[in-house]
Parts: C-alpha cells; sequence; structure tokens
C-alpha cells in the first residue's frame, strides 16, 4: 500500500478464539502495507502472535490496562485497526491520539474512529467478520483458513512438558479440550469424555492428554475420578502457557474440544479435529482448518441459545454419545 501508514497497529480482539479467528484479516493487513505492523494485544494473548502466522508482526505490544493509553501513544503509530467492537478500544485509540483509526461502526463509537466501517446486518462466520471489515477499507483480503504452526523453540518445550509427563516420542497423543471460558453450557459432561478416554486408549493404544486453563481442573478431576482403573491419563490442565499449549495440540493425532480457544487453535495447526457444539452457533464460530474438521451437534429445538448455563436439561450437549465422537477421532487416528 504505497503511501499508507509507516507505521499500522492492529488491536487484537480479547478472547483467543476471536484472536485465531482473526488471523486471516490481520494477514490481508499484512500483504498491504509496506510500514511496519505492530500488534497490540492482552498478556494472555500476545504469546500467540510470537509464533508463526500470515500476520508476521514486526512487533507485539503487551497491554497493561493501565497505562494502555500511554502504550498505543508511544507506538507512534499513525493508523490503527480496532478489532475489539468495544466502546472502550476506540475511545482509548483516540485517547492515544492514533490519527487514523479504523473499525466497525458499533457501540455508539463512529464519533471516535476516522474510517467506520458499517456491521453486516445478517449473522456471518467471525472469521469472515473480521475479512469484511478488511474489506471495507479497500483491501483485498486473503482467502483460506487461519493458519498457525509452532516455533522450534515452542515445539521442544512441549515435548519437555510431555517428557516430564513420562510420554514417548514415538507414542500417539489425542488432546481433549473439556473445559470452556464461556460456561458450563458449552461442556461436554465430563463423564462421557471419561469414558470417551477409556475408549480410545483401550482400542487404539493413544495416551490421552487432559489441556486446559486453570479455572478447567475441577472438569479436569471430575474426569480423573470417573476413569476407570488402570487408565492411563496425562493431565496437563492449568500446566501450560498459551505456547506450549499450541505446541502440545500440534503434537497430537487428533484432538477433542468443545467451542473454545483451544479448538481455534488446533484448527490453525491443522491437527485432526473433533468439534462439539452445543449451545452456540456453528454457523458463527466453527472452526475452519486446512485440516479434517468434524462438527459434532445435535439439533433441539433450543439451540443455539447463546447461553452460559443451561436452565432446562442441557439436552444439546447430552445428546451427543460417547460412540459418535469415537467414531470421527477414529477416522481422524487413520490419518496420522
Amino acid at each position: 500500500m504505497t503511501g499508507g501508514p509507516q507505521r499500522l497497529v492492529i488491536r487484537a480482539p480479547n478472547w483467543l478464539g476471536d484472536a485465531v479467528m482473526a488471523l486471516p484479516a490481520m494477514a490481508s493487513i499484512r500483504r498491504h502495507i509496506d510500514g511496519a505492523l505492530i500488534v497490540a494485544a492482552r498478556p494472555s494473548l500476545a504469546p500467540l502472535f510470537e509464533e508463526q502466522t500470515d500476520a508476521r508482526p514486526d512487533e507485539i505490544l503487551v497491554l497493561d490496562m493501565k497505562r494502555e493509553v500511554h502504550q498505543l501513544r508511544a507506538a507512534r503509530a499513525d493508523a490503527i485497526v480496532v478489532l475489539p467492537n468495544s466502546f472502550g478500544s476506540a475511545w482509548v485509540a483516540r485517547r492515544a491520539g492514533i490519527g487514523e483509526r479504523w473499525g466497525y461502526a458499533d457501540s455508539g463509537r463512529s464519533a471516535l474512529l476516522t474510517r467506520a466501517v458499517r456491521r453486516p446486518r445478517r449473522k456471518i462466520h467471525q472469521i469472515e467478520y473480521y475479512r469484511n471489515l478488511v474489506r471495507g477499507f479497500g483491501i483485498d483480503v486473503v482467502d483460506g483458513p487461519p493458519r498457525l504452526a509452532v516455533t522450534e523453540q515452542t515445539s521442544r518445550a512441549a515435548e519437555a512438558l510431555l517428557r516430564d509427563a513420562k510420554v514417548t516420542g514415538g507414542e500417539r497423543l489425542v488432546g481433549f479440550a473439556p473445559g470452556a471460558a464461556y460456561g458450563h453450557a458449552k461442556r461436554w459432561p465430563p463423564d462421557r469424555v471419561a469414558r470417551l478416554i477409556a475408549q480410545l486408549a483401550a482400542a487404539h493404544g493413544v495416551v490421552p492428554v487432559l489441556v486446559g486453563a486453570g479455572d478447567d481442573r475441577v472438569t479436569g478431576r471430575e474426569i480423573e475420578s470417573s476413569l476407570p482403573a488402570g487408565t492411563r491419563l496425562v493431565n496437563l490442565i492449568g500446566r501450560t502457557t498459551l505456547r506450549t499449549l499450541a505446541g502440545v495440540i500440534a503434537r497430537c493425532a487428533a484432538f477433542v474440544s468443545n467451542d473454545s480457544g483451544a479448538m481455534h487453535v488446533a484448527a490453525a495447526l491443522g491437527t485432526p479435529l473433533t468439534a462439539i457444539f452445543g449451545p452456540t452457533n456453528e454457523r458463527v464460530t466453527s472452526p475452519s482448518s486446512h485440516g479434517p474438521v468434524d462438527i459434532i451437534l445435535r439439533q433441539v429445538f433450543c439451540r443455539p441459545c447463546m447461553l452460559h448455563e443451561c436452565p432446562i436439561d442441557h439436552r444439546c450437549m447430552k445428546r451427543i454419545q460417547v460412540e459418535d465422537v469415537a467414531q470421527s477421532v477414529a477416522r481422524h487416528l487413520t490419518i496420522w
């Protein structure tokens, strides 16, 4: 983009899944600017951009919420793309004195933006939602799914973590992300995860690996307590950083997840993925991948309700049987 910004900031989304789904839009911006590209992200998400993505930022700005205005001002950017839809994110960009402020005209913030793009009137997939924004700036967008590859450093760190858990290099892993930051409604019941783990371990000789954030530890313990005696399980819940999480997922022969950030990481890595959907809308947040993906859901009258907690009987998740998921994983294991 000749004559474009010399220093452009992309303010990344605040959730892991959204950040992954924004990668094609970021890659589109990267391809069309000659100047420096700076990704500004919360501390929990900034490490994502240290891995290999098509966004290829020149700098990564780790945001401190109390100092965000100062940090953005110190970046000396002449343009910022504000991906979060909040009023506050646009207000911070304005207070930082960045001359060009681009984003969706949403949440009453049009006056804070110098280039405001109208939001799509209909629900579209989140990847296309971010692409649509970039298209509104007159930039040709990159086709295809989000792409992520771990660095050699991350791969070694993940292997070290697995070695500490007595996993050898030749063993096939199947990863499970049984949690979801969104709420319990998105979680497939832990006892079914346990039955799936036992079945796959017995039938295919794989090593099951649990991953997740610290908040998922209770779910992990429920799964462990439901396993038949002697079933091998590697529980890494709460023990990975974002980067080692990606490294472990990249090492897996197959991955099973609820609709979560880890699901989108697996999709971007191309790890064979079985995604379990309940209350959320797969038309908006389904995983997009260059690898094999199965989306498993059961249509019931109340989905997608988008609720964090189910007020009735969690039928959208309980109608998904262990065998439904096991068949998908078995197919994926024939690939790797």
